[in-house]
């Protein structure tokens, strides 16, 4: 996992508290041996953590939509970060469990990322944040004439 160096993911404080009880959950039925989920751990715990209403527009949360660039086949794809009882990759909905997954939560609109994956090292590139929960919670400010 390559990410830049002094570079910190960005997560809500709701998404850190639930995503910390996965990890536990997961740890509990000794599947903590998982790359992904030791790698997703490491993420929250270096995390800049912020409230819902304070996260950045561009930042990729629990529940966002999100279309990436595979660097290396130039294929593109779209997927909704997901928990894992949410998971249906036929549907486009992808564990934050899943290497691709963990990788893309807490990056931002334009990141490139490096991370391994089963079959290697995956460069990904955020193309566009298609939808981010937090963001359209905010309420919309009415321009005045």
């Amino acid at each position: 996992m390559t990410r830049e160096a002094d570079r910190q993911i960005v997560v809500t404080s709701e998404d850190l508290e639930r995503l910390q009880a996965l990890v536990e959950s997961a740890r509990q039925r000794r599947r903590w041996e998982d790359l992904h989920l030791r790698a997703l751990a490491q993420e929250l715990d270096a995390a800049d953590v912020v409230e819902p209403a304070d996260v950045p527009a561009d930042v990729v949360t629990m529940r966002s939509r999100v279309r990436v660039l595979d660097m290396t086949s130039g294929q593109e794809s779209t997927y909704t970060i997901c928990y894992p009882s949410e998971a249906n990759i036929d549907a486009g909905k992808l564990s934050v469990l899943a290497p691709i997954g963990t990788a893309l939560l807490g990056y931002r609109e334009g990141d490139v990322i490096e991370w391994p994956v089963p079959g290697g090292v995956r460069v990904l590139k955020i193309v566009e944040l298609l939808h981010q929960p937090e963001a359209e919670a905010r309420p919309r400010r009415v321009k005045e004439s």
